[in-house]
């Protein structure tokens, strides 16, 4: 029974994630909550230059909104940016090249951004999914340099930026953005699931899953909804800092019978070794 109670757990989980789920909870969007201006509001998306990101990043700036695209690839980024402008008529838009895999590259741009430009809300997307053991040049493991400390260093080093903005916000993972929660009083953090989408991340890092679920994954532009509505509507920042949500609704950051809750001091004792780290490569990095 506990076998049986657990696959029809996950065959729901998957169902929920993919383009039908999206399709089933777009009937009770509201529309109007992210049919809004947001000239003068700045924006900066990290792995905007295709997937989930490209996709946030344009439909802020179909919105009027200042947007900083962060990218590794400089050519891809330079397509992107184009296409963005292109399709939007936005001229607001501007590239930093930086890899998010690097900590000392990205406390190097964001002391740099610190003095160049405002922000209003922060949008952690870059991401990998290596799946074969790889070390940066700074010998940590790739997506943990990647989708862990990268995230950490460069929320660290825009949240001085961020507090003197009005309704600030940042998406991030998970317990960071519970954890930030709680130390920020002053801007609204959340984190999202965007389902599963046709994304090249997923093409390359997922093959079989791909061909498997090809025919059902969402969009990028289903995939982004929800980050574009937790930073652009006002719906959004009436919720509680520090959630989780899917399709725009807070949900739970376990499965059910996931058996995957981690003690307080678990988390309190992984923002520390992140601190470590951030701190490590920031007394190394370059004088601006």
């Amino acid at each position: 029974m506990s076998w049986y109670r657990n696959t029809v757990w996950f065959v729901k989980g998957l169902r929920e994630y993919t383009r039908g789920g999206y399709e089933s909870a777009s009937k009770h969007f509201n529309p109007a909550d992210v049919e809004v201006d947001v000239a003068g509001r700045s924006f900066l998306v990290t792995g905007a230059n295709s997937g989930i990101g490209k996709a946030t990043a344009k439909e802020i700036a179909r919105r009027g909104g200042t947007v900083h695209l962060v990218c590794r690839n400089r050519e891809r980024a330079e397509v992107a940016k184009e296409e963005i402008v292109t399709e939007t008529g936005n001229q607001n838009i501007f590239l930093h090249i930086v890899d998010i895999s690097n900590p000392k590259e990205i406390w190097k741009f964001a002391e740099k951004f610190r003095n160049e430009h405002k922000l209003n809300v922060l949008i952690n997307n870059a991401g990998c999914m290596v799946n074969n053991r790889e070390l940066t040049e700074d010998g940590l493991e790739k997506n943990f340099a990647t989708n862990t400390l990268g995230t950490y260093i460069m929320t660290t080093a825009l949240v001085p930026l961020l507090e003197k903005a009005a309704d600030a916000r940042v998406r991030q993972q998970v317990v960071l953005t519970e954890q930030w929660a709680k130390a920020h009083r002053n801007i609204h953090f959340s984190v999202m699931h965007p389902g599963w989408a046709d994304t090249p991340a997923v093409r390359s890092s997922m093959p079989d899953f791909y061909e498997r679920m090809k025919n059902s994954l969402r969009t990028d532009a289903q995939g982004a909804d929800t980050v574009l509505w937790l930073a652009v509507s006002a719906e959004a920042a009436k919720l509680p800092s520090g959630l989780f949500f899917q399709d725009r609704q807070p949900v739970s950051t376990h499965l059910p019978l996931a058996y995957t809750h981690s003690p307080p001091e678990d988390e309190e004792k992984l923002m520390e070794v992140l601190e470590e780290f951030s701190q490590k490569f920031k007394s190394v990095s370059p004088r601006m």
